[in-house]
């Protein structure tokens, strides 16, 4: 494990390396670009590049640090990916629970097989449940299967936001995490979308985080991710949920 540069979590913990694609918001995937890179690299875990891969002997990392951290749980990887053996989905939610000290953010675009795992399953009250919405067509029905779990936080990653997706129920949803892609094929967010969201985030009383422009600006110009920032209508959005 080690320090993340994703701006809404500390840490990343990645039991499991590898996916495929699912949706839209997969088409650019960064953790894609990332394993080919380390694998090139030959740094161990990711001999098999983006094939998904268990990590048996990264399952203990978090009992091994007493402070409570903030863990993106399979940031290079989906914890309900088809080829997940429940046995092994079984020990990570073990170790979850056996750590109570740390809070484990999980974001999968595969709700139905996170769905399907809760169901008859209690959720550890220190893990947060999300989906991705980049879309309308993928994302937005991801979220009627987020509210129907019984997570003590729920929340939408809209990255990469890709379009307008319209007017957004977000009944049982606590925190919306906004982002443009980034990378050298990146695909443009426009700010009015954004917008769009965190003006329901702010009727709908929902934490609203905005993440990043991305490879394009607000002013819909293409440069470095860093020059582009965090800002949005003069703000930076860094709200977090609520926590009981």
């Amino acid at each position: 494990m080690k320090k993340s540069k994703i701006e809404w979590t500390e840490e990343t913990w990645n039991p499991t390396t590898g996916c495929t694609k699912v949706s839209a918001g997969c088409k650019n995937c960064y953790a894609e670009v990332m394993a080919n890179r380390l694998k090139a690299m030959g740094t161990p875990g990711y001999e098999n590049g983006f094939e998904f891969t268990l990590m048996p002997d990264r399952l203990e990392q978090p009992l091994k640090k007493k402070k409570g951290t903030k863990y993106f749980v399979n940031s290079m990887s989906d914890l309900f990916h088809e080829k997940m053996p429940k046995v092994f989905l079984d020990k990570i939610l073990g170790v979850i629970s056996l750590t109570p000290q740390h809070i484990y953010q999980i974001l999968t675009k595969r709700e139905n097989a996170m769905f399907d795992y809760f169901k008859d399953k209690h959720v550890p009250e220190n893990i947060w449940l999300g989906v991705t919405v980049e879309d309308k067509k993928h994302g937005v029905p991801r979220i009627d299967k987020l509210r129907n779990i019984n997570a003590s936080i729920k929340f939408l990653s809209v990255e990469p936001l890709l379009e307008d997706i319209g007017k957004i129920d977000l009944t049982g949803i606590d925190w919306v995490i906004v982002g443009g892609e980034s990378g050298a094929k990146a695909r443009p967010m426009k700010k009015e979308w954004a917008l769009s969201v965190q003006k329901q985030c702010e009727e709908q009383n929902v934490a609203f985080f905005f993440k990043q422009w991305g490879a394009w600006g607000a002013d819909g110009v293409k440069r470095s991710k860093k020059s582009n920032g965090r800002i949005l209508e003069g703000k930076e959005w860094s709200e977090y949920p609520e926590l009981v």
